[in-house]
């Protein structure tokens, strides 16, 4: 590896003053909340897409390997560290055009820098009747990046990479790659159909590392009449299996009208509602049982909570809402349907109330509005709080970065069948462990189709404290450990996971290495990405 001679002929094509040198690097890009380090060769701070070609094939010339990011706010999973040492950060931050609309089938087209935020003011400015795709990550987070990760929301289109239309990227070799019907003369048709012709090849790119991608087309779900969440719990937690079976067959029954559903545990609610009670925790220990229940009730919250959203015209929401009442309540309790006049009348009516119950209810009604924006398609940061939860409160109205702010968060995020026993399994599994570590159990099942979920369990901890980062390392490989034996695998790791995933030399992960080395034979970009 020369990387002098790299750094100079990047400097020559981009500009000194976007070439930064290791130790820069790893002050600005080495944060992590996973509590990971890497050694960073440098960044290249890119502000024109034709400068990737020509840098890929500078890093052969030299073979320093590259490891390209979009917004670098992939909190949980490393941020914006690459799987192993000594790469050269590939920051695409700033290429961050929207490159084409279609108003008329809300087909878009974007570069990596392009941001959540930046997208639903684009829709908003133009009166564009579409939606954003949302997520936890806040207005910050990259569509394209989301995408390739394999994000979800609970919006209509729930899959975010199952919208993707269309990609093109520069492969190792400099080369150009474009979806299928782009090369015939059609891209606008490239753009409205997503399999193409021949076999299907964008999906190496998602969770890959055969090429930098430049620019990429999804599908927008247009803006319905009506948009709802319903809300409800669940007060008997041995009764979660039955709610599981509800669940399911509110999906199966109403697709497209229901959006998605999420079931939350109380800590997971508390954790987005109210402070953690640091001075009543012994030190390196979890929140008792006591003050849960006490948290619990203080702040109204059950054992488990849902959030469902409904999209679709006035008459055929009213008639799904009716259905819901009649699936969900022999289960569930405080089936609420939520809208903004709703909100607005509650608002009015909590002036009335005494301060201290006031207090409560604006809080909630708050969090409410937010949750109910987020799945319209306006992003925001509802979410984020729940990384801070351990550490204190954010600064209100600051745009939130846990990885700057010194968070300590590592997602442990696998698929779970949606059938009664493998849930109740699952749930029974991750309190034991996290108990066993002595950590608190959030814990979120989001469901991703009427026969799967994926859980989302964000593991706390004290950044700044090693025996506490080594304490949620040894839980998160616990949890990896004991869900593949029961069967509960990740949908998506983090970077101190990938090379777990192939250890096994299963055919599957054969050929995508020999895809990778025929694409890649010199291993320049994001080497040790999920391989």
């Amino acid at each position: 590896m020369n990387l002098n001679c790299a750094f100079e002929e990047w400097a020559i094509l981009i500009g000194q003053d976007r070439v930064l040198n290791g130790k820069l690097a790893e002050l600005n890009y080495g944060r992590c909340t996973t509590g990971e380090n890497r050694r960073l060769s440098g960044v290249l701070k890119l502000l024109k897409p034709e400068d990737i070609a020509p840098i890929i094939k500078t890093a052969v010339k030299h073979q320093v390997p590259l490891y390209p990011i979009s917004t670098g706010h992939n909190w949980g999973y490393g941020t914006a560290l690459p799987p192993v040492d000594n790469c050269v950060i590939l920051d695409l931050s700033e290429l961050n055009r929207i490159i084409d609309f279609d108003a008329e089938t809300g087909v878009v087209t974007v570069e990596p820098g392009v941001t959540q935020g930046q997208l639903a003011d684009f829709l908003d400015q133009g009166e564009y009747p579409y939606m954003t795709p949302t997520t936890g990550a806040g207005k910050a987070a990259s569509i394209l990046g989301n995408a390739l990760e394999r994000g979800y929301g609970i919006t209509p289109y729930t899959d975010h990479f199952g919208a993707v239309m269309a990609i093109h990227a520069v492969l190792p070799d400099g080369s150009f790659y474009r979806s299928a019907l782009t090369d015939l003369g059609g891209e606008q048709l490239d753009r409205s159909f997503k399999w193409g012709v021949g076999p299907y090849i964008d999906g190496i790119f998602s969770q890959g590392s055969v090429g930098v991608v430049t620019q990429m087309t999804i599908a927008l779900a247009r803006r319905p009449e009506v948009v709802q969440s319903f809300l409800f719990g669940l007060k008997q937690p041995e009764k979660l299996g039955n709610l599981v079976s509800r669940v399911r067959d509110v999906i199966a029954r109403y697709p497209g009208v229901v959006g998605g559903i999420n079931l939350m545990n109380a800590h997971r609610v508390l954790a987005m509602t109210t402070t953690y009670p640091r001075e009543r925790v012994v030190p390196g220990e979890a929140i008792s049982l006591e003050i849960l229940q006490e948290l619990m009730q203080k702040n109204m919250v059950l054992p488990w909570m849902g959030l469902g959203t409904l999209y679709g015209s006035k008459r055929v929401v009213n008639a799904v809402k009716q259905e819901l009442k009649l699936m969900l309540s022999p289960v569930a309790d405080r089936l609420l349907f939520v809208t903004d006049e709703r909100i607005q009348i509650l608002t009015r009516l909590g002036k009335f109330l005494p301060n201290t119950l006031r207090s409560r209810l604006t809080c909630k009604l708050e969090m409410l509005e937010r949750s109910l924006q987020l799945i319209s398609g306006y992003p925001n940061q509802t979410a984020l709080p729940l990384c801070y939860w351990l550490k204190g409160k954010p600064q209100q109205d600051a745009m939130l970065d846990p990885a700057r702010d010194g968070c300590g968060l590592i997602w442990y995020a696998p698929l779970i069948p949606m059938k009664q026993a493998s849930v109740v399994s699952y749930v029974q599994m991750v309190y034991d462990i996290m108990a066993k570590y002595r950590l608190e159990p959030l814990m979120t099942l989001t469901s991703l189709s009427a026969r799967c979920f994926d859980s989302t369990v964000p593991i706390l901890f004290d950044l700044n404290s090693e025996p506490e980062r080594r304490k949620a390392e040894s839980c998160y490989w616990e949890l990896m450990e004991k869900g593949k034996e029961y069967g509960f695998l990740p949908y998506r790791v983090g970077i101190q996971a990938m090379s777990w995933l192939s250890e096994n030399n299963s055919s599957y992960w054969q050929t995508v290495r020999k895809i990778k080395r025929s694409l890649d034979p010199s291993m320049i970009i994001s080497p040790g990405r999920y391989i």
